[in-house]
Formats: structure tokens, C-alpha cells, sequence
């Protein structure tokens, strides 16, 4: 089946963003008085927001979970000049582009959030569409954002790849029918990102550019 839409996660995969999210939250919670380990964190993100506080903290009311959201927007914003695009990304998604193939940025970061990726990537000219949190109830590993994904790059899922970096790209490319491939960038090891249905797995988007041949 010919290809006609690669499906990106940003964060962690694009976009060396993944460890100022811990920053972020686990700052968030400090404030809140509820301090947790990075590591909990960690292995909580690319989940929907919902279940990654679940996760971390634990069940509390709907007025604590959006004050810490709240919170790590904010902190978000204030590290947002930290931001930076893997080696090779731009020249991954041009690449793509230029293939005739659409490049849809799959991910379910508000649109504040969204705009600071996009911007840390540099390569509009080459995204075909994007998602955002205001696209679907729930985030991955829900498979809600790929499918919206799907619509906008007018593509089934025979005929899209998705690449990303967590267990929960995996799992939300299974869920909708998406051959995945998985990048080590974003910290998740590689035999995590094969059992949750990663067909390979790459360093980062250099390596998946050298090799997107074989995969295309």
C-alpha cells in the first residue's frame, strides 16, 4: 500500500521537549504541595493529561488537576526558550514533503503549546495539518488524535506511518490499524516501544530520514 501520510508526534520525537514537561509538572506539583520524583513523571508522559495526573498523583478534584495544568502551561511558557528540534528533523518532514507524502503533527498539546513546537521545528512549510487538545475528549494512548490525523491528511490507515517515542504512540497507532515506527529521543527504551507495537525503533529523526526509504 502506497504511503500518503506520516503522522508526527512532537513532543520527545520532533522536539527535544520531554524533560522540560518533568521540569514543568513536577514544579507544578511542588507548588501545589505535592512533590513527586521525575522518573514518575516520566513515565506518565504522552499519556492524556487526565491520566497522567491519575498516574503521578493519584485521584483528586477536577479544581486541583486544572490548577496543576494551569501550572505547567505556565511553567511551560517560562521554558519555552529551551526548546529545540532534534538533529534532522526539518530536513526529516521536508524530505516527506517533498515526496508528495502529507506531513500531519499528531499531538495532543494545546494550541499554546502546539505553536511554541512548531515554531522550535522550523518547518511549517512542510506540515500538511496538525492536531491539537482541543481535537479530542482524550489524548493517547487513545487513538482519537491519530484518527483526526487520518481525516485531515485525507488517508486511511493502511496508507499513513506514525512515528513517536512512547509506549502510548504505540499503543494509539495499534488501536486505529497505523503501522509505527519508534525513536529513542524522547528516553523510552527500544524494547518497550517494539512490545507496545513498534515495527523498529531509530535514535531520532536523522536516523529514521537515512532510512525512509526502506520505510516509505
Amino acid at each position: 500500500m502506497t504511503i500518503r501520510a506520516v503522522l508526527f508526534d512532537v513532543d520527545g520525537t520532533l522536539v527535544d521537549s520531554n524533560y522540560l514537561h518533568i521540569d514543568a509538572w513536577q514544579r507544578a506539583f511542588a507548588e501545589l504541595g505535592t512533590p513527586v520524583d521525575a522518573w514518575r513523571v516520566h513515565r506518565a508522559l504522552g499519556r492524556d493529561s487526565g491520566q497522567l495526573l491519575r498516574e503521578v498523583v493519584g485521584e483528586r478534584d477536577d479544581d486541583w488537576n486544572d490548577r496543576a495544568r494551569a501550572l505547567h502551561a505556565e511553567n511551560m511558557q517560562e521554558l519555552a526558550p529551551r526548546l529545540r528540534a532534534f538533529d534532522g528533523a526539518a530536513d526529516l518532514l521536508r524530505t516527506i514533503a517533498g515526496r508528495g507524502i502529507r506531513v500531519v503533527l499528531a499531538t495532543s498539546a494545546s494550541e499554546d503549546e502546539l505553536a511554541m513546537l512548531r515554531r522550535a521545528i522550523d518547518a511549517d512549510d512542510a506540515v500538511h495539518a496538525a492536531t491539537s487538545a482541543d481535537d479530542v475528549e482524550q489524548a493517547k494512548p487513545d487513538p482519537g488524535i491519530l484518527e483526526v490525523a487520518l481525516r485531515r491528511a485525507d488517508a486511511t490507515a493502511a496508507e499513513a506511518l506514525v512515528v513517536g517515542d512512547s509506549v502510548w504512540d504505540m499503543t494509539a497507532a495499534g488501536r486505529a490499524g497505523i503501522r509505527s515506527v519508534g525513536v529513542l529521543c524522547g528516553g523510552v527504551g527500544p524494547g518497550e516501544l517494539t512490545d507496545a507495537g513498534a515495527q523498529e525503533v531509530f535514535d531520532g529523526p536523522a536516523a529514521v530520514l537515512e532510512a525512509l526509504d526502506r520505510l516509505l
